[in-house]
């Protein structure tokens, strides 16, 4: 009886901290997911993968709340729209890869979000997957002031006309050293980049990981790449964030 007692308390304090919220940006409804934690909590601010916001996503919230962090998963794409298909994954990030202002506004948006709802815009950490990755080093490029940004297995070329100058935190990135997509040439050249601007930067590469290689139960998933990039990231967390759990 104690037991389901204890199962039942667990259970209620995570649907208290846990929520789904819609917020608008340019009269469009977004969909993210909140988990809160306390008041001196630092905050993650998470971007999805190419396919919009999913279990995936959910679950590495659920991971860094688990630790003390309160974390908002953003919506890049809008309420609703989760592609399955290719050509539809390509259609959404492809729109925002060509509309880097909109990107940016809705990134700005989720910490707005964030902050309304209790989360520590002062005390935050951006980190994103793939698609969002790219979208982490977007952020970082536009001067927002965060304590850190993070990207695994992200985008990692620089737009014509767009450089880190204002870049106002250190960059993580994570990088599978067999990724198809994103060559170590486009890893070299954007390391090369954050030194001449003078960013503060940490970049690693683990070998045989292919692109995704953190998404749980995919074919490209690697559990030793997985663990040792989440570990790092992790220390990096606790490293820039203040009040650390």
């Amino acid at each position: 009886m104690r037991i389901f007692t204890l199962i039942a308390t667990l259970l209620v304090s995570w649907q208290l901290q846990a929520k789904t919220v819609e917020y608008l940006v340019d009269d469009d409804v977004y969909e993210g997911y909140f988990l809160s934690a306390t008041a001196e909590s630092p905050l993650v601010l998470l971007l999805h993968d190419w396919d919009g916001l999913t279990d995936y996503e959910v679950r590495r919230a659920q991971m860094l709340n688990t630790l003390g962090y309160a974390v908002f998963a953003a919506d890049l794409f809008g309420k609703g729209i989760r592609p399955e298909r290719v050509e539809d994954r390509r259609q959404h990030t492809g729109e925002l890869y060509k509309d880097r202002q909109k990107m940016r506004r809705l990134m700005q948006a989720a910490l707005t979000t964030a902050a309304t709802l209790g989360g520590n815009r002062n005390n935050a950490v951006a980190i994103g997957y793939c698609f969002g990755g790219a979208a982490v080093l977007e952020l970082a490029r536009s001067g927002e002031t965060l304590q850190g940004f993070a990207s695994f297995h992200g985008g990692l070329t620089t737009p014509e006309g767009q450089n880190y100058q204002q870049s106002q935190g250190p960059i993580i990135i994570f990088h599978g050293s067999a990724d198809g997509n994103i060559t170590l040439q486009q890893f070299a050249d954007l390391a090369e980049e954050l030194e001449q601007a003078r960013v503060s930067h940490e970049m690693i590469t683990y070998s045989a990981a292919p692109h995704a290689f953190t998404v749980f139960g995919s074919s490209r998933y690697r559990a030793d790449a997985d663990r040792k990039s989440w570990q790092r990231f992790i220390l990096f967390l606790q490293s820039k964030t203040q009040n650390t759990p």
